[in-house]
């Protein structure tokens, strides 16, 4: 992924930008940290897309286990997270 700084950007404006767009996400530094990302407006509507997709599989699943009975209860938040860790 490229990277550019946001002095550039605030030097140059977005421009400074285009030219690395056309090869994904960019990355903006800030005082030296890794800060932002900028991407263009299809990547990131595909990406809004597959996390969508995404949040409605889990849905349909969950609900499929509720409807089947298949719902598990834990006495405390630490049963819970135990139980979780066990699944992976």
């Amino acid at each position: 992924m490229k990277t550019i700084s946001a002095h550039e950007i605030k030097r140059r404006g977005i421009s400074a930008v285009d030219k690395d767009l056309k090869d994904g996400p960019v990355h903006v530094i800030k005082n030296n940290k890794l800060k932002y990302v900028v991407m263009d407006e299809e990547s990131y509507s595909s990406l809004v897309a597959e996390q969508e997709t995404a949040y409605e599989a889990r849905l349909t699943t969950a609900l499929a286990e509720v409807s089947q009975g298949e719902l598990k209860s834990h006495d405390s938040v630490d049963d819970l997270m135990a139980a979780i860790d066990s699944e992976e």
